[in-house]
């Protein structure tokens, strides 16, 4: 099967980042602490060899059918990573805040409603089933995903939680290809696969390469150590000494109080 030339330039460096990703997952000991994130770049990686592999030896029908069908597993692991993320930044000590939990559930529901009345008033034009479920699928997954990242941003912000920085780095790449893929989603619906077959191949290109840019966003930010937590200025640190003590000293009066 006969290939262009961007979409070799796009396998081999999304294998070649994908692998350096991995690498780094694992050396920097990053795996641990993100399991679900880099089983979603082992499956890319893997994703990537057997489509090498069909591409080489299958016919152009094949290989679409084959690519249209594996991207539904790319977009439930990604979906995987949101969790992941949303555990490292609501459920830092294992335990989520009542509020905090209710609300995201809320947040989860409304993002589902309006990933699904967008996606079910997109009508893409394409010769076959699957490939219109692909596109319908992959817009949804898209606007969801989008929505859901934007939306732990705002509510973290409102209840006061910080973002360490892997986690920061992971949802900031994620977050911008969701945000590229629901645009090219937009486009790629409209003009369906036929006759608008080049501008659906360039959406496609777009999206491609904004996902290597946010892989070797990946490599060189989750390479990085986190920068080392600042220290107390003195004074700081004296007033919170002071204020422990006045705190000691009054829970020894309501015990002692209670006794009489």
């Amino acid at each position: 099967m006969h290939s262009s030339g961007f979409a070799v330039f796009a396998w081999i460096a999304s294998f070649l980042l994908n692998l350096l990703l991995a690498f780094v997952l694992f050396y920097r000991g990053r795996a641990r602490s993100f399991p679900l994130f880099t089983l979603y770049v082992v499956g890319q990686i893997v994703d990537l060899i057997v489509l090498y592999i069909v591409m080489r030896h299958a016919s152009l029908t094949v290989y679409r059918a084959f690519y249209w069908s594996t991207n539904w597993l790319e977009q439930i692991l990604q979906l995987c990573v949101f969790y992941e993320i949303a555990v490292h930044v609501f459920c830092p000590v294992g335990a989520w805040a009542r509020d905090v939990r209710k609300t995201f559930i809320g947040l989860i529901v409304l993002s589902l409603i309006v990933a699904s009345l967008l996606t079910w008033l997109a009508h893409p034009s394409a010769p076959y089933l699957h490939i219109t479920l692909y596109l319908r699928s992959s817009f949804f997954s898209a606007v969801l995903l989008s929505e859901l990242c934007v939306g732990m941003v705002v509510l973290s912000g409102t209840v006061g939680l910080p973002w360490k920085t892997h986690v920061a780095r992971i949802a900031q790449g994620l977050g911008t290809y969701s945000i590229v893929r629901v645009a090219t989603g937009i486009i790629q619906n409209a003009v369906g696969i036929h006759p608008g077959w080049h501008v659906y191949t360039m959406s496609s290109h777009a999206s491609d390469m904004t996902y290597i840019l946010c892989a070797f966003y990946w490599v060189v930010t989750l390479y990085a150590e986190a920068p080392a937590p600042r220290e107390l200025p003195e004074e700081m640190r004296m007033q919170i000494y002071t204020l422990q003590r006045q705190v000691e000293n009054d829970l020894t009066r309501i015990r002692a109080w209670r006794k009489r």
